[in-house]
């Protein structure tokens, strides 16, 4: 059977949880808890993070087995241990150094591109979509019958974490060697490679955050969120048939941002 505790399964005999229970489920309880493990480098399970990194290319429904585990022995669907934030942070820095030298950016247009690159492209975006993920999963996609369920932000977060690394890694790593002698050209490989890069990134994406919800045994009509994959793909054709380089235009957006 799934490890799917609910609230009514922890109650006493009146129905309410105990103080002590109470305090130890609340999201406050569990936020601080996380929050607290950031800054102790020698808590945090660094190994099983890089495995997580590897199987979210390799095998992604492995890593959403674990959060069953999770679930199961830790009564929360969300990570506790921050080790994969800080090596995502890790991956993000390094990166966007990378993006400014291939761009041929200044010391601080590069610090002002990391800068907008992680409060606004993953942190801001992060937050925002995890938030309207949370939202329409309570919202719509509970099962009726298991009404005292409920997804909670932070594994909505986690999803979206898990989600963002495979394309942090196309777009912000392998699309680095393409850029300068093949992507940014105005050949026809140029944007079909370029765009076909943002096709497996965006794709990547869609599925990873599917399986994170589809994972959940108490959603229902999950598929739906596969449904993006169409408008993607009509949007790669079209791009492909008008010439749009989506990798130029990011290139001169950010170089316009670190004015």
């Amino acid at each position: 059977m799934l490890p799917t505790t609910s609230v009514s399964s922890r109650s006493q005999g009146n129905g309410a949880l105990s103080p002590r229970d109470a305090a130890r489920h609340t999201a406050g309880a569990k936020r601080y808890k996380y929050l607290r493990r950031l800054f102790h480098f020698r808590q945090m399970d660094f190994e099983f993070a890089l495995w997580q990194m590897l199987y979210l290319f390799t095998s992604p429904q492995r890593v959403y087995r674990n959060f069953h585990y999770r679930k199961q022995t830790k009564d929360q669907w969300a990570r506790d241990d921050p080790a994969f934030l800080v090596l995502l942070s890790i991956w993000l820095c390094v990166s966007t150094v990378g993006f400014g030298f291939v761009l041929d950016m200044g010391f601080f247009e590069t610090i002002k591109l990391l800068l907008w690159v992680v409060f606004i492209d993953c942190v801001g975006v992060g937050l925002l979509i995890a938030t309207l993920m949370w939202f329409i999963s309570n919202k719509y996609l509970v099962k009726q019958q298991n009404r005292d369920y409920d997804v909670e932000w932070g594994y909505a977060f986690d999803v979206h974490l898990n989600a963002f690394y495979p394309l942090l890694v196309i777009l912000h790593f392998i699309q680095l060697f393409f850029i300068n002698y093949v992507i940014i050209s105005d050949s026809v490989i140029g944007y079909f490679v370029g765009n076909t890069l943002w096709l497996i990134a965006i794709g990547y994406y869609i599925y990873v955050t599917f399986l994170g919800y589809s994972a959940l045994p108490f959603l229902k009509n999950t598929a739906i969120l596969l449904y993006p994959f169409a408008l993607l793909l009509l949007l790669y054709l079209i791009s492909l048939a008008c010439g749009w380089n989506f990798t130029k235009m990011l290139c001169s957006f950010y170089k316009y941002r670190v004015k």
